[in-house]
């Protein structure tokens, strides 16, 4: 099957002018596909680039996790994500760095499938109207920040787990076990005591990501073809910029979700730390300024792949689909 930009095709003219052949049926560009695909399209490639992208890069997550601790074990502290991991596998167990990785697959197809269903949908409709048609960057801004709430209505509950799963001597022996706690001692507001602070920091990463990889895709891919090259390229670089512009937020939403004992104990704070406003405080009472930027090394290496994983699969589902749908179409 050749990856270019044609769906369909024309029929080779016979010899003479009475063997004209038949009008061939219109050909779909790929660079159209979007407006074309289905609602079922979107969601499915985008269910399946979800659950890719989170586990494929699960295991320096985990490292990320644990690297942006404010008050980190002396056993678990880490100059590398290389010497993280494997001083992890070496100490903890060859499994250890995918703890915690099915509550994030739970999570990730249908917070995905709702993700690129609504930036798809908003995308179209705004840049009708800001546009007319064209690719609107104010609209691949906004359509990527309304998405993103329905995204982390979703996935915030799986991050909490995830996340506490991942720290250092955990005292959780599984997902459930995890679920169960938390729910039993800080109540079903916990799984989303970080959401505020998780939407602070995903509307402005997801306005930049959205942004960039538009952009990226007009510099490398004007035509919009399918071309898997330059969607990795356009997605890694999205996911770099954005990832390193928001790590201040990302340590916060991490303090929010763990609730770290001896960090919040370093500094008086009894019970539970809630609020964006108390995170910054704390982060910065505990570490300064360089306390916001704790595993920023982490998160890059981290979303380059992971960004670049999610749209090259997302394009290509997209693709598969929508030609296979217009193959059976035209067989017709």
């Amino acid at each position: 099957m050749e990856l270019s930009c044609g769906v369909g095709g024309s029929a080779a003219p016979g010899p003479g002018p009475a063997a004209a052949a038949p009008p061939a049926p219109p050909v779909e560009e790929y660079e159209s596909l979007p407006s074309g695909a289905s609602l079922g399209t979107h969601m499915v490639a985008g269910a399946v680039a979800g659950i890719m992208e989170h586990t494929v890069m699960y295991p320096v997550d985990s490292v990320k996790t644990r690297m942006q601790s404010l008050q980190p074990d002396p056993k678990a502290q880490y100059r590398s994500v290389y010497e993280a991991l494997k001083k992890i596998v070496l100490t903890e167990g060859f499994w250890r760095p995918l703890r915690g990785i099915n509550v994030t697959v739970l999570g990730a197809g249908p917070a995905h499938a709702m993700y690129f269903a609504c930036y798809e949908k908003m995308k179209k409709s705004l840049s009708d109207t800001i546009q007319h048609g064209g690719n609107s960057h104010l609209a691949n801004g906004i359509a990527g920040s309304v998405a993103t709430l329905l995204h982390d209505a979703v996935m915030n509950p799986a991050e909490v787990v995830k996340q506490r799963m991942q720290m250092f001597n955990s005292p959780y022996k599984s997902v459930l076990a995890c679920v169960r706690t938390v729910q039993k001692v800080e109540g079903f507001g916990a799984f989303y005591r970080s959401y505020t602070t998780q939407l602070t920091m995903n509307v402005p990463f997801q306005a930049i990501h959205f942004i960039t990889y538009e952009f990226m895709q007009e510099q490398i891919n004007p035509r919009r073809e399918y071309n898997p090259r330059s969607h990795i390229v356009s997605g890694a670089v999205a996911g770099a910029v954005a990832a390193a512009a928001t790590t201040p937020l990302d340590v916060c939403k991490t303090l929010l979700n763990t609730q770290e004992n001896m960090a919040l104990s370093s500094v008086n704070i009894s019970g539970h730390l809630s609020g964006m406003v108390n995170a910054f405080k704390t982060v910065y009472q505990l570490g300064g300024v360089s306390g916001y930027f704790r595993g920023v090394q982490a998160r890059v290496i981290y979303q380059m792949p992971s960004t670049a994983i999610a749209w090259s699969v997302y394009e290509f589902f997209k693709y598969f689909l929508t030609k296979h749908k217009l193959e059976k179409r035209t067989s017709l």
